[in-house]
């Protein structure tokens, strides 16, 4: 059993990949903490105890204090046209959950519950690296206890999606990104390289609804405005970045990772910009010395992830 924290923000595409987690039988949800990024925090971590409920999630829900990690940067804009005036769908999720959050900031559950889980623990983030770059802050020896990092961000080899040169996660805090690429943990950085090649359609989300019953009929209620949003780069879709994220969890033969020092550009044009140097390429001292080598996905079976994730969806609750 994989044993992971979801650092998330949701948001749609978040919302699919949060069922991915709670349906596939390898994985164990054992915390989800909340970011700013699609929405306010007060809002994902509103749509988190939202999802909790309706789909009967056990793990505890953390929320992070809404702030990046350069103070700078804290945002005041949120991408309605994406993901609703609600975060999800406009589907009309009601102001207030009768739930409660966990009583530990998002940082510090992440911190706690790793010195808990010594080497077992998988930390999947899909949002901005608030979080974990706090949590590295203030506990900086985690990073030899976390089993692995598994990032949905990042554009290498191809153009971001927020400006020419950046995805919209690292965009929205490129210094707590590049804290989190730089860390002696295992990251694996799943981008848009990979991501813009998985398009769920309307009939392939109608298939899971058919299987998937109630939970599943949900997720296609709070999706089909990212289907529509998406319509105007892909045919009949949506784009599924964050369950691409998950899906390499379980399945890394699936993708193709190229290893090196990864880093952040903070500032300038180029801000929010994530630059690899390739393992066995030679150049002079640079920023790039003494980092770990990390893995970024460069290559996918784009069919094989969309059929696992279409089959881990529409699992029977």
């Amino acid at each position: 059993m994989h044993k992971v924290i979801f650092d998330t923000d949701p948001g749609i595409d978040d919302a699919m990949a949060l069922l991915f987690l709670h349906h596939h039988p390898d994985i164990d949800l054992i915390g989800i903490t909340t970011v700013f990024g699609n929405a306010s925090v007060e809002t994902t971590t509103r749509n988190a105890l939202f999802l909790k409920r309706e789909w009967e999630i056990a793990a505890p829900v953390a929320m992070g204090d809404g702030k990046a990690f350069n103070p700078m940067r804290n945002p005041v804009d949120w991408p309605v046209m994406i993901h609703g005036r609600d975060g999800l769908g406009n589907i009309d999720v009601p102001e207030t959950i009768d739930l409660p959050v966990d009583p530990l900031p998002a940082h510090r559950f992440i911190i706690d519950t790793v010195r808990k889980n010594p080497g077992e623990v998988t930390l999947i983030a899909v949002g901005r690296m608030s979080n974990l770059a706090f949590a590295l802050k203030e506990a900086p020896e985690i990073a030899t206890l976390v089993k692995q990092v598994i990032i949905m961000g990042g554009a290498f080899d191809v153009p971001g999606n927020i400006t020419p040169a950046a995805e919209a996660n690292i965009h929205g805090d490129p210094e707590a990104a590049d804290v989190v690429m730089t860390a002696p943990w295992k990251v694996t950085v799943v981008g848009l390289d990979v991501t813009m090649k998985t398009v769920m359609t309307r009939t392939l989300l109608d298939a899971i609804v058919e299987k998937g019953g109630a939970r599943a009929k949900l997720l296609s209620d709070i999706s089909q405005l990212y289907i529509d949003f998406y319509g105007r780069h892909v045919k009949d879709g949506m784009v599924v970045h964050d369950s691409c994220a998950c899906a390499y969890l379980v399945a890394p033969e699936l993708f193709t990772t190229r290893s090196g020092v990864i880093r952040v550009v903070s500032g300038g044009i180029a801000d929010g910009q994530t630059i690899q140097k390739p393992d066995g390429r030679a150049f002079p001292p640079g920023n790039w010395d003494d980092f770990p080598s990390q893995h970024a996905c460069t290559g996918i079976d784009a069919d094989a992830v969309l059929d696992l994730i279409a089959r881990t969806l529409a699992r029977p609750a």
